[in-house]
């Protein structure tokens, strides 16, 4: 696997977010409070794609999803689904090992009230997601978490948006051969409003399972 370039822990490249970064190693010095690296299997058959770490939770820990609500649905999910193994405890080193499986985020640091800028998003994509998946050459799935990460897979793979609309449990074939499936980001709000349920993720993910 070719490695693709990541951002160093004091990247520089959008000013609100290194901004808001300072301020929160000054308001929490025992977070992880860096852009938050993908992880996984470093070949993986399936690719997700977050949108960006949240506050208290991969900006604490330093892992994608590990240390807030989000994660309880994702984690227990891929241990289903045998895309990963062990226990999840919300902590990088509770052991939990991924599995044909690799995280990323769409947008690398926290961004304030979790709504990065499409400057953000852009700057993120061009610098570091376009590198990630093309390193990715074993490939046969990506699951994108919400509306942005779906554009943000979209245009890094240079494909029109109108030609694979988002929604919840779309399906797309991209070029390569590879399958995009969407599904509503697994965020608190979202499973606390009904909007997404474990049902509805799973059904997703059976889908996943059979392409991948």
């Amino acid at each position: 696997m070719t490695t693709a370039v990541q951002p160093g822990h004091d990247c520089p490249l959008c000013p609100r977010l290194a901004q808001f970064r300072d301020a929160n190693r000054q308001a929490y010095p025992g977070f992880f409070n860096g852009p938050v690296p993908p992880w996984g299997d470093t070949d993986p058959a399936l690719l997700i794609v977050g949108l960006a770490p949240g506050l208290k939770g991969a900006n604490r820990t330093g892992r994608p999803f590990t240390g807030d609500y989000a994660g309880d649905l994702l984690y227990s999910t891929l241990i289903r689904y045998g895309f990963a193994k062990g226990v999840f405890r919300a902590d990088p080193n509770d052991g939990l090992q991924l599995v044909r499986c690799r995280i990323t985020n769409a947008v690398k640091c926290v961004p304030p009230e979790n709504k990065p800028t499409p400057a953000e998003t852009k700057t993120c994509r061009t610098n570091f997601l376009i590198g990630e998946i093309a390193a990715l050459k074993g490939l046969k799935g990506i699951l994108a978490l919400g509306q942005i990460a779906h554009i943000a897979v979209l245009d890094t793979l240079k494909m029109k948006r109108a030609a694979a609309p988002f929604g919840h449990g779309s399906e797309h074939k991209l070029p390569g051969g590879v399958t995009l499936f969407s599904s509503y980001h697994c965020s608190r709000y979202n499973t606390n409003t009904g909007r997404l349920t474990e049902a509805m993720f799973h059904a997703v993910f059976d889908r996943i399972a059979a392409a991948v």
